[in-house]
């Protein structure tokens, strides 16, 4: 996150590049706890060190077609009984839409007035993590049980899988700093620039999840028509 986007950022610089966005995430602090945030804080600075006009845009968890969100979720309850819910699912979230991130990327390049500015881009909505949990379910057409999830516990869970990603190709199920980023809420700072000053207008879940979770159900997308009477 530091070192690449610093590369990157050089290399633009040697090139006569003048329009730049850094695709940061909502949640980056140097003084986080989660090295996930603060190395996202750390690429933002190597970046503005570089190029001071770049444009940084900080996304929430992104949701659309090929997302690891919600897939990840649906994926989750067509194998498992119980969908976990890490601290009580209370973490909150604000799921911005991929086509709205891409449009606010753009508008960020046309526009030389976003010059040195960073916004925060979130969707219309904030939603708990039991919230999407449910959202998931109601879309894939499945029942499961939600259990808590301590944050000691889950913590204990993230190091097992810290020590699977040391040892195996694959990303594993979860991992400590995850968990350690489920302790902050991921929503859209109350003064920050966002989508809407880049003049676009953020999109709803409820119709987009739809066209993609219909994959999960039994029956696919015409799971309804089979639906027990």
């Amino acid at each position: 996150h530091a070192m690449g986007a610093r590369t990157i950022a050089e290399a633009a610089k040697a090139a006569g590049i003048s329009r730049f966005v850094q695709i940061s995430a909502l949640g980056a602090d140097s003084a986080s706890a989660s090295r996930y945030y603060a190395s996202k804080a750390e690429g933002e600075a190597a970046v503005r060190e570089v190029l001071p006009s770049a444009v940084i845009v900080r996304p929430s968890v992104i949701f659309g077609p090929g997302d690891t969100l919600f897939n990840r979720f649906a994926q989750m309850a067509q194998v498992l009984p119980a969908l976990p819910l890490i601290g009580g699912g209370e973490t909150r979230f604000q799921p911005v839409y991929v086509i709205d991130v891409a449009r606010a990327i753009a508008a960020a390049l046309a526009d030389p007035a976003t010059a040195g500015r960073t916004y925060e881009l979130g969707g219309p909505a904030v939603h708990t993590a039991k919230e999407l949990y449910e959202l998931t379910l109601k879309e894939t057409m499945r029942q499961r049980y939600l259990a808590p999830l301590p944050f000691p516990i889950a913590a204990l869970i993230g190091l097992g899988g810290d020590i699977f990603a040391s040892v195996l190709p694959y990303a594993p199920p979860i991992t400590s700093d995850q968990v350690q980023m489920l302790k902050t809420d991921c929503v859209v700072s109350a003064r920050a620039l966002g989508l809407a000053d880049l003049g676009v207008a953020a999109t709803r879940l409820e119709p987009i999840l739809p066209t993609y979770l219909y994959r999960y159900r039994k029956g696919g997308q015409y799971a309804e028509q089979f639906k027990p009477a």
